[in-house]
């Protein structure tokens, strides 16, 4: 019987564009990483985020929670650009980083090019990683690491956004639910 493993004696890959089993059996149909995937990505990402406040009525962006506590849909969308700040302030040192968001004050059409700008920012920051050495500085493991860190943190609010809008009366129509999960059409 063969032991197991434990993960910290897994190798990790470490070459960026390569697959992470060189061995795989499927090696030949796998194309090299390129910086147009993650960037394109992170694109697809971006207009799910702008089809979801593009569907969400005006009376719920500034709407209080349910009971008071927790974020409004306004403070939630600033915090998802604020923490891209966050993160092109420590990876883009000496970039063009756009402004954070005034979580009480910002308006949806703000909010909207603000996260447009920043997507472009972390579009390039990924796209030097990828065609570097892999690594997107103060993150680890990787870049692609890193890409699925944006895409999971964004889908994580916009589910917050989505419950917060149900919650106060704002449902989305079905349609809209199931247009965000047309990534081919967005």
């Amino acid at each position: 019987m063969q032991k197991c493993r434990s993960a910290q004696q897994i190798p990790r890959p470490r070459a960026v564009g390569k697959l992470p089993f060189p061995g795989s059996r499927h090696a030949e149909h796998v194309r090299p990483l390129t910086t147009y995937g993650p960037a394109q990505r992170l694109q697809q990402n971006n207009r799910i985020n702008h089809y979801r406040i593009d569907h969400l009525p005006a009376a719920a962006w500034q709407a209080s929670p349910p009971e008071g506590k927790g974020r409004t849909i306004q403070a939630i969308v600033a915090h998802m650009h604020n923490v891209r700040v966050m993160w092109l302030t420590s990876a883009a040192k000496g970039s063009k980083i756009p402004n954070q968001l005034d979580r009480a004050k910002v308006t949806a059409p703000q909010a909207l090019r603000a996260m447009e700008q920043s997507r472009e920012a972390l579009s390039v920051v990924l796209g030097r990683a990828i065609t570097a050495d892999g690594s997107v500085k103060g993150f680890r493991p990787d870049a692609i690491g890193f890409l699925a860190y944006l895409i999971a943190h964004d889908a994580h609010h916009r589910g917050q956004i989505t419950m917060l809008a149900r919650q106060l009366g704002f449902p989305l129509p079905q349609k809209v639910m199931f247009g965000m999960w047309e990534w081919n059409s967005r």
